[in-house]
Formats: structure tokens, C-alpha cells, sequence
């Protein structure tokens, strides 16, 4: 399906271009992104090296772990459903903790084992479960501790302060899964 939205996009732009008279002006417009989009990667490649790294060595000091365990009594008390030894816990904290660190590419994997162990636990197959649903709002507001992807681009945009977002990244992430919480719950009650 999204293939078929940018196709009509692509295939769209074409034709007001033929029909704007603007053909060179679009055909240089997409090589000149094309050229920044290829020079935008290769500049992210260093920093997510750099974090990824990071993220490995913390992994195998046992510093991800003890992250996991501080934050299981918080993740108990949001999934009561949620048995406290079930493979999905271990999952879902490590994937909370692989968006804070700001590592949403090394966090999918996690996130994805994290709604496979949710759905054994499902016992309408049909639909998801409430756990699930609030894991995804979770996953999605994902508090950022370290906003890596954003620094990324900041830095790649030659900023002169890339972490300045820090701050006010992690106070609106907080605030959106917080509000994402309590309404995920409040409205359960409903439906």
C-alpha cells in the first residue's frame, strides 16, 4: 500500500511538472535531494557507529541489565496482566531502554519480540490485548534520555549545539508518554 502512495506521489509530481513546464527544475530538484539524502547517511553512519557501540558496551558490561531491573517495578505496575517472569517483560524493558539511549533502529528488534511474547499472552487472537496497546503507546511516545537520531541530523546540519534539544526532547517525551498512559488507561474502561 505504501508503495502505491509514492508511486502516485512520484507519478504526480511528474505530471504538474510537465504541466507547469518546470521538468528541469523538478529533475535537478530530485538529483540535488538524492545527492544530500546519500551525503546524510554516510554522515549518520559515524554517529550511530558511535552509539551503537556505545549501546553494545553498556550491553555486555551488564549496565542494560541493571537498567532492565530498576525499571521493573515500574513496568510491573503499568502491565498488571503481564506476568512479572514472562519473556515479554525482559523484552519490553529492553526495548524502553534502547529508545531512551535514543537507539530506535537497535530498539525495533526488541520491540517486535516484545509484542510476539505479549501476543502469547493474548487470549483474543482476534484483537490486540490491552498490554499490547499500551506497549505500542509506550514504544511510541519513547521517552528519549539521549535524542541520538536528532543529534545526528543536527550535527549533520553542522549546528553549532546538536545536544541542545536534550532538555526539552526528554520533557516532551516524558509528558507524551505519561498523557498516553493515563488515557490508555482511563479509556479502557470504556471499551
Amino acid at each position: 500500500m505504501v508503495n502505491i502512495v509514492w508511486l502516485i506521489l512520484i507519478v504526480g509530481g511528474f505530471l504538474v511538472s510537465v504541466f507547469t513546464g518546470q521538468v528541469e527544475q523538478t529533475s535537478q530538484s530530485a538529483f540535488g535531494s538524492a545527492k544530500y539524502a546519500v551525503e546524510l547517511g554516510i554522515g549518520l553512519i559515524g554517529i550511530y557507529s558511535l552509539w551503537l557501540g556505545l549501546m553494545r558496551v553498556a550491553e555486555k558490561s551488564g549496565l542494560v541489565n541493571a537498567f532492565s531491573k530498576k525499571i521493573a517495578p515500574v513496568l510491573r505496575l503499568i502491565f498488571r496482566e503481564v506476568p512479572a517472569g514472562s519473556p515479554a517483560m525482559g523484552a519490553m524493558s529492553m526495548n524502553i531502554i534502547a529508545n531512551m539511549l535514543g537507539l530506535g533502529n537497535a530498539a525495533t528488534p526488541l520491540g517486535i519480540k516484545a509484542m510476539k511474547e505479549l501476543e502469547k499472552l493474548n487470549r483474543n487472537k482476534k484483537s490486540p490485548s490491552d498490554a499490547m496497546c499500551l506497549f505500542l503507546i509506550i514504544n511510541t511516545a519513547s521517552v528519549q534520555l539521549i535524542p541520538t537520531t536528532v543529534i545526528a541530523l543536527r550535527s549533520a546540519a553542522a549546528s553549532s549545539d546538536p545536544a541542545e534539544i536534550v532538555g526539552t526532547t526528554l520533557i516532551a517525551t516524558i509528558c507524551a508518554a505519561t498523557a498516553g498512559i493515563v488515557f490508555a488507561k482511563l479509556l479502557k474502561r470504556y471499551y
